[in-house]
Order: C-alpha cells, then sequence, then structure tokens
C-alpha cells in the first residue's frame, strides 16, 4: 500500500476509531501501580531499521521481566528482519499485511483473535503517535498500554487511552526512548518516567553465520560474479527506500564508484529489484566489469547479513542497510539529510553517520508524519561532497586494516 494512502486511512479512519476507544476506555478497570506483566505484546509496525535499534528495548524486558512472555507485532514484509536478530521465537512474532485495506482488516481481525487468546495484558507501542499502531493495542484487550504521547506538545491526535504515556523527546535517541517505555511501565511519575539518560553505547550482540555458512556463500559470490575474486568489495546502497527524498543524488554514487575502482576495490550495487535502473546508470557511468549490480540479488536478510560478511565497507543512505551493517563487524558508512542521526544513528562503533545541519533539516519527523515539506531539492543530501565521503571512507577501511593486522 502507498505510503500516502496509508496516512489517509490513519488520518480518516484512525481518528473516530480513536475518540471511540477513549470514551470506552472510561470505564474500564484501573490499572494499578505496581503491575507486573506476564504476557507482553511490542508494537514495532515501523522500518526494520527501527527493530535494530529496538534490540536494547527487548533485552531490558529480559532483564526486568525474566517470567514475561514477549510477543511481538510487525508488519509481514518485516518478520525476517526480526528473526534475525533472535529475540523471541519465531511462532511468538504476530504479523498484518499492508497490501491493501482488504488484507489489513483481515489480518487486524486475527491479531485481535490471537492476542484475546493468549490473553495479552501489556501492550508496549514503539511507533511514533502512529494511529493504528495505538488502535491495535486497544484491540489486543490488554489492561496496561504503554505509548509515546505529546502531552502539552503539539502532535497527532492518539486519543487517551494510553494509560502509560511517556512523554516523546525529539532530543533523545530513539533506542533509548525505547527503554523509557519500558521502565514506564511500573512508574507512577508524571510525565509518565523521569530517569537519567545515558549515552547509546550499546554493544549489539552480533548475527552468527557459520564458517561453513560463509564458505559457502563465497563459492556462490564466486560463481555468479566472477570478477571479484581476489578483491575487496565496497558495497553501496544508492536507494531512498520508501522516502525517496533520503536519497544522495545518484551521480555522486558513480564518482564515488569511479575513485573506488581506481584504487583497485570492486564494488557491488545493493538494494531491491525496484532498484536495478539505480544500479544500471551507476554501472554504465563506470564501465568495468568490477562494478556489479547486486539489486536483487540476496533473497533473505540471513542473505543479505552474510554478504556484509564478505565485504570491506558499506556505504548507504539512511535506512535499514545501515542497521543491519551494525550487528555485523562490517564497517559502514551513512548518509543522513531528512532525518538525523541523533534519533535513528545505527548503534556501531564501527560507523560513521555523515551529516549536513541546514535550517530546515531535520524535516521528516514524527510530528509530520514523516511527510517531509521539501519540494524534493534536498539539499541537505546534495551538500555532502563525494570528496568527504571518500576521505571518511578511507578513514573506515585503513582502522579495519589496522584491526586486522593486529589479530
Amino acid at each position: 500500500m502507498d505510503i500516502s494512502i496509508q496516512r489517509k486511512i490513519d488520518r480518516m479512519v484512525g481518528v473516530p476509531l480513536c475518540w471511540v476507544f477513549s470514551c470506552l476506555s472510561l470505564f474500564s478497570e484501573r490499572v494499578p501501580e505496581g503491575y507486573k506483566p506476564y504476557k507482553i505484546l511490542v508494537i514495532l509496525l515501523s522500518e526494520m531499521g527501527s527493530l535494530v535499534l529496538a534490540r536494547p528495548m527487548f533485552d531490558l524486558l529480559r532483564e526486568k521481566y525474566p517470567q514475561a512472555r514477549i510477543y511481538v507485532l510487525c508488519f509481514k514484509r518485516n518478520k525476517p528482519f526480526l528473526e534475525i536478530l533472535d529475540v523471541m521465537p519465531s511462532e511468538d512474532i504476530l504479523t498484518v499485511r499492508e497490501e491493501s485495506l482488504g488484507t489489513l482488516i483481515q489480518d487486524t481481525i486475527s491479531f485481535m483473535w490471537r492476542a484475546h487468546r493468549e490473553r495479552i495484558d501489556t501492550v508496549i507501542d514503539c511507533e511514533l503517535f502512529s494511529r493504528v499502531s495505538s488502535i491495535y493495542s486497544f484491540l489486543s484487550g490488554s489492561k496496561l498500554r504503554v505509548g509515546f504521547a505529546p502531552y502539552t506538545q503539539e502532535g497527532l491526535y492518539r486519543g487517551s487511552f494510553i494509560n502509560r504515556p511517556v512523554l516523546y523527546n525529539p532530543y533523545h535517541h530513539i533506542s533509548l526512548q525505547f527503554i523509557n517505555l519500558v521502565e514506564a511501565i511500573e512508574s507512577n511519575q508524571v510525565p509518565r518516567l523521569k530517569r537519567r539518560m545515558e549515552d547509546t553505547d550499546f554493544k549489539l550482540p552480533k548475527v552468527r553465520i557459520e564458517n561453513a555458512e560463509k564458505e559457502q556463500y563465497a563459492r556462490k559470490l564466486e560463481a555468479d560474479f566472477p570478477s571479484l575474486s581476489g578483491k575487496s568489495l565496497v558495497l553501496l546502497y544508492p536507494s531512498g527506500g520508501l522516502l525517496p527524498i533520503r536519497a544522495w543524488p545518484l551521480e555522486n554514487f558513480c564518482r564515488i564508484s569511479e575513485a573506488f575502482l581506481r584504487e583497485n576495490y570492486a564494488v557491488g550495487i545493493i538494494g531491491m529489484k525496484s532498484d536495478r535502473d539505480q544500479a544500471e546508470r551507476i554501472l554504465r557511468h563506470c564501465n568495468s566489469k568490477f562494478c556489479v549490480d547486486m539489486t536483487g540479488y540476496t533473497h533473505s536478510v540471513r542473505e543479505l547479513v552474510t554478504l556484509f560478511h564478505h565485504a570491506c565497507l558499506l556505504i548507504t543512505n539512511d535506512g535499514g542497510p545501515g542497521h543491519f551493517a551494525s550487528i555485523t563487524d562490517l564497517p559502514c558508512l551513512v548518509l543522513f539529510g531528512p532525518e538525523t542521526p541523533a534519533l535513528y544513528g545505527p548503534l556501531s562503533q564501527k560507523c560513521i553517520k555523515l551529516r549536513v545541519p541546514l535550517s530546515c533539516s531535520p524535516c521528516l519527523t514524527a510530528y509530520n508524519h514523516r511527510n517531509s515539506p521539501c519540494d524534493g531539492d534536498n539539499q541537505c543530501l546534495k551538500s555532502i561532497r563525494p570528496e568527504e565521503v571518500l576521505d571518511q571512507a578511507h578513514q573506515l577501511l585503513a582502522a579495519a586494516e589496522r584491526v586486522e593486522r593486529n589479530l
């Protein structure tokens, strides 16, 4: 379903439903302070990168409530990304499809039946003022509902049935704000939760890929791309995904591809099948057998992560690939513009986040439903020079070489 259609449905259907549910919640039984959850549902409908950024939250839930069973509700397309993080059994990942309004309604009914059957008692809504996620929290039948709230700030109307409302703070990294949602379960402060915020120095566990699997994939790469043999591979992700405004100009990817090829690196363009046109433009510009099209090549998240084990660097627009590089040892350079790394930067010590602050940036926020006012002239990204990207990339490569020499 197109993202603009999703926004319209969220506004036209979500507002009246939130009002109705708010009225019904007035007759609900009050949740006592100190309430201990036993069946926790986490709602994470966002892009796949948010799933990685939520990993510290899942670790805290396990630590604080070891007796609790944890479920997740996500879009079906995101389930494989959650499975590779290995935070819960696959059968505890509930999904809804977003292809059409019909499938969404059908899966919503299935979700209600499953949630009531499992007797979910606590819901943590991780979405930033999305109405559909708050509606799911109510439909789950849960007694305790945790979620972000604007309090005295301007924000999207989501009703008043979230009974553990947490103040959304646009100045703190989202991984820390996810942790606030967990801490608010037993808090009785106003606004709900006042705790000291620490740095986002989280150590994410790495995805385990056995040596045999790596070797098998290496043979596949050599068979499919023989020109890569013996070359250090730099991966580029030039797509903006669902939000094209997040994409660095394609001509800049062409220029840095050409530079890496001159330095005797191989270059692989990754992305979805729908990104093939962008890859072909880079290939035509470079006109080199050492620059290859890998869009649509990986058929699963595990394949993508395995591919990362055979590369020396990833340069990517803000999006999922940068976050999934953070659960491997692959150095990564992420280009930010309409959004800010202060909120959404990957949790990796081997990641450089490049951003040129402008008066209008960041323009994709929780307050505008990630609907930028920009006319498409994303100067925030156009202002990042290819020379600066290459300089930072060489720093990452040099640091990786020093680590390898010391092993």
